[in-house]
């Protein structure tokens, strides 16, 4: 079990991010600012930081990251903040951040990018297929099937249902395909990604059936796993 060292000064956030990582199957403890945090993180035992970067008072979020990179603590830090804007993020990610994720944010997608920043620090054995019920995946030659049938996909196509399919059961968010399949850092004005998914319907759905990649109104679309 993930251990996860929260750093937040606003107690109503703190509470939201705390209860978000508890019911998602972590361990979390909690500092109130950078000097308790800083303490924290140096005494060791965690396996990632969510650090707000606002902080008050002295170190500010970028001056505990600064002090953790200094002294050669790799803990993958995710930073949250309010502050949007490009070059903010860019100052974070430069000052030793992981990922940058800014305030206000979906509890889903903090946990998402949270069990990402785990799986590239501490990676899983190489897998070679996934499978979602009678949805199979060969990641060797890039072959799917439902039901033992080669369902024919573009690239693209390819690459979005194996990201829905290593989360099936679970709502992923139009930033997170913007992000992880099509590798913006920001979700642009566009509808790419419901053509795709509609097209992918298409080719996965068998008749009569209900669908299996379904929307979720205002949070994006959960794949459910075909029997």
């Amino acid at each position: 079990m993930s251990r996860i060292l929260v750093v937040e000064d606003d107690a109503a956030t703190a509470a939201e991010i705390v209860d978000a990582l508890v019911d998602h199957g972590f361990t979390v403890e909690h500092a109130t600012d950078g000097r308790q945090g800083l303490a924290m993180a140096m005494a060791g035992g965690f396996d990632a930081m969510v650090l707000d970067r606002m902080l008050p008072g002295t170190p500010d979020g970028l001056g505990v990251l600064a002090s953790l990179r200094t002294t050669g603590v790799p803990m993958p830090v995710l930073i949250l903040s309010a502050l949007s804007a490009l070059d903010e993020r860019v100052r974070g990610l430069r000052a030793g951040g992981d990922d940058y994720l800014t305030k206000p944010f979906e509890a889903v997608e903090l946990t998402a990018r949270l069990d990402a920043l785990l799986r590239r620090r501490y990676p899983l054995p190489q897998e070679t297929s996934l499978r979602a019920g009678s949805l199979e995946i060969d990641l060797l030659t890039r072959n799917a099937q439902r039901n033992g049938e080669t369902i024919n996909l573009l690239p693209r196509e390819y690459d979005l249902l194996a990201f829905l399919m290593r989360h099936a059961g679970q709502v992923v968010t139009r930033t997170m395909l913007f992000e992880e399949v099509w590798g913006y850092r920001s979700e642009e004005r566009t509808n790419v990604i419901d053509v795709h998914i509609s097209k992918l319907r298409q080719k996965i759905e068998v008749a009569g059936q209900p669908s299996l990649i379904q929307t979720v109104r205002g949070a994006g679309y959960i794949l459910h796993a075909a029997d």
